[in-house]
Parts: C-alpha cells; sequence; structure tokens
C-alpha cells in the first residue's frame, strides 16, 4: 500500500500540522493533569463538565503521572511537528496510537452515567483523533514513484 499522491509540499504541511494538533492536545491535557491533578479530575473538559470525575475514585499520583506520560508525547509529536520528516512522524503518531488505541477502547465501553451530549462530544473526538492517526500514517508511507 502506498501514500495517497499528494504534492510534497502539501504532504509536509499535513505532517506538520496533524502532527502539531496531537502535540498541542497532548501538551493542554498532559499539563492541566501534571499540575493541577484535582482540578483535572474535577473538571476536565472544562466549561462546567467532569468526565474524569465519573470514573473515580481520585488518585492524585496516577492523575500526574497520566499528565507526565500525555506531556512526554507531546514532545515527541511537538518534534515531528517541528521536522516533519514521514519516518519521524510516523514513529510519533504510532507512539500516541499505542496509547490513543486502547484509550478510545475503554472510553467507548464506559459510557454509563454520561450525559448523551457529552458521550457525542467523547466519541466524536475520539474518532476524529483516530483519523488523524490514520491520515498522517498513510502521508508517512513511501511514496510511488
Amino acid at each position: 500500500m502506498s501514500a495517497p499522491e499528494l504534492p510534497s509540499r502539501t504532504r509536509l504541511l499535513l505532517l506538520r500540522l496533524g502532527s502539531a494538533l496531537l502535540a498541542v492536545s497532548q501538551g493542554v491535557i498532559g499539563g492541566w493533569a501534571l499540575l493541577g491533578p484535582d482540578s483535572f479530575f474535577r473538571a476536565f473538559p472544562g466549561a462546567g463538565v467532569g468526565w474524569v470525575a465519573l470514573l473515580p475514585p481520585y488518585n492524585e499520583h496516577l492523575v500526574r503521572d497520566v499528565g507526565a506520560l500525555s506531556l512526554a508525547l507531546a514532545v515527541l509529536l511537538g518534534y515531528a511537528a517541528v521536522r516533519p520528516d514521514p519516518r519521524i512522524v510516523r514513529l510519533a503518531v504510532l507512539a500516541f496510537a499505542v496509547y490513543a488505541v486502547p484509550h478510545t477502547v475503554y472510553h467507548a465501553g464506559h459510557l454509563t452515567g454520561y450525559p448523551a451530549a457529552d458521550v457525542t462530544v467523547q466519541v466524536t473526538g475520539f474518532a476524529l483523533q483516530l483519523a488523524l492517526v490514520v491520515v498522517l500514517l498513510l502521508a508517512t508511507l513511501p511514496r510511488r514513484r
């Protein structure tokens, strides 16, 4: 299987922007969880919604560790955004997928107790995130000659 035929500049822009989007999302989540674990537990994703609190109990150590690991992914994805070499982006996106796929599967099976609108937002967000992973992985495949 080879990557879709994209002009080199378009491909690099896609790799750069996709990696940057994933890096920023992981950086925001990771920074919040690491620096304010109680706030993250009670209020994530914000706007008066508390998704994590619906899956108790609170564990400061666990929330901080998740934050630190999210920041580690953000560093790797950020580097891929700055240096959008297909091999670097592929490594970063695969590392992200190792986290994102099981995370998505877990949440898909644990939606009881969430309001319908929150379920829709969560499922849509996870689906878009995984779609971006697939698009970026396809864009890193060797090009046809």
